[in-house]
């Protein structure tokens, strides 16, 4: 058996990479990593293979620092009881606006950032409050996109151990110190530092590649897996290829199993209210457009719960989206075309595995290439495949007339079967739970 951990996207608590704004709702930018990560996970898993999830939380850094110091000059421990995320939301706006005029608020970033490395009680205390609660916000979301973690871990677990990282480089001769005071890893083969990572801030601070590295350390000693796989935009490549290197250069050949699942940007994701921020906000938008979509259709059957159905197929037309063309590529987001009854649509999918548990007489092609395609998505980590091969997966009606075999109405009832099961787990693999009725 071979064994996989899957590290989720750096789903981060503080949003770094797309937007200013941390410690609030979960952003709709993280979707894709969320859904990826998800997929690759369940298709591992149903090619027989130990499969460990962790969801490695952004939750140390600069960006807390800056909080930290803007909660400290504002924040109200009222409202943080009553209204958290809206309230966090609130002081990060206000302490960036003020940063952009005040140079101070940057010092008093910086130095709420150090005394929460030297582990200092109050800061300490501040950032378990905030980390708390954007967890429980993340956990909610993620129950409702139907994906599940084995581990929630993340940079604050494993701030202690960098300082063990800098000592092994140190005695490894691979720790070097520039002009400026920080401390960095040749990474140009030449040793003339035409090419290097920085581990270690002017002021003593790690950095986020510094506490990865930790992490990936830990994780090998504790997990023990045969590979390790990273889901995170394409703007962290570089950090990677850097992150893979320093370990190499560290002697653990495992590096080499270590592999970044890389994807590109959805463009003109927003509702009717308009530009979108969080993902609840397209989970509704989801719903309640394929909601009305399902009142409008004159083939919609009646259903006991109109609203899951909704929801469910709303997100099974967000992911089937995400996954038709290369995961690294950016694509155009469009609801009149995510929501479409017909075409190579998630609707789609789900509309045809209704009818397949409607029992409706109709024959099927053969589905003999299942298991090919799933090997092919496994080879290249690309969820692609089996939503072409699911969304291709047409059947035809097919007449008591043609079948001279008495036999034939079971067979084609077994073939039925097939069909519906096969198109059943691999909406499963994708993380899209099917409908039965819509």
């Amino acid at each position: 058996m071979f064994f996989n951990l899957l590290i989720f996207g750096h789903d981060s608590l503080l949003e770094t990479d797309n937007s200013p704004n941390i410690a609030k709702k979960f952003h709709a930018g993280h979707l894709r990593s969320t859904i990826i990560g998800n997929f690759i996970a369940n298709l591992k898993k149903a090619l027989g293979n130990e499969v460990i999830r962790v969801n490695y939380l952004g939750d140390w850094g600069m960006q807390f620092g800056l909080l930290g110091a803007g909660f400290e000059r504002s924040g109200s421990q009222e409202k943080l009881r009553t209204q958290p995320l809206e309230h966090l939301f609130e002081v990060y706006v206000q302490v960036n606006r003020e940063a952009e005029c005040d140079e101070s608020v940057h010092s008093a970033a910086a130095e709420f950032f150090r005394r929460l490395e030297r582990g200092e009680d109050q800061a300490l205390a501040l950032w378990r409050q905030f980390r708390e609660i954007t967890v429980d916000e993340y956990k909610r979301i993620y129950q409702r996109l139907g994906v599940h973690f084995d581990h929630y871990s993340g940079e604050a677990f494993h701030q202690h151990q960098t300082q063990n990282v800098l000592d092994e480089l140190m005695t490894r001769g691979l720790l070097k110190t520039t002009e400026k005071g920080t401390a960095v890893v040749d990474l140009s083969g030449a040793g003339d530092l035409s090419s290097y990572a920085t581990l270690v801030r002017s002021d003593g601070t790690s950095l986020y590649i510094t506490r990865d590295v930790a992490a990936a350390l830990d994780r090998k000693q504790r997990f023990g897996f045969d590979e390790m796989i990273y889901v995170t935009d394409k703007s962290q490549t570089v950090h990677f290829r850097q992150l893979f290197h320093i370990l190499l250069a560290m002697g653990h050949q495992w590096a080499e199993r270590c592999v970044h699942v890389a994807f590109g940007l959805v463009q003109g994701m927003s509702t009717r209210r308009g530009e979108v921020v969080f993902l609840e906000d397209v989970l509704e938008e989801a719903r309640s457009r394929m909601l009305n979509n399902m009142r409008q259709s004159s083939t919609s059957k009646e259903l006991e719960e109109p609203e899951q159905t909704a929801e469910r197929v709303g997100i099974s037309a967000l992911i089937v989206q995400d996954f038709r063309g290369p995961l690294m590529s950016d694509y155009k987001f469009d609801w009149d075309k995510v929501l479409q009854a017909h075409g190579d649509t998630g609707v789609f999918l789900q509309y045809t595995h209704a009818r397949l548990c409607s029992g409706c007489d109709t024959g099927v092609l053969m589905v003999c290439r299942y298991d090919e395609v799933l090997l092919q998505s496994a080879n290249e980590l690309q969820p692609r495949h089996l939503v072409n091969f699911l969304l291709t997966l047409r059947y035809r009606h097919v007449s008591h007339t043609e079948c001279f075999n008495p036999a034939c109405p079971q067979a084609r009832l077994c073939l039925f079967s097939a069909v519906r099961s096969v198109l059943a787990n691999g909406m499963r693999i994708l993380g899209i739970t099917p409908v039965e009725k819509m």
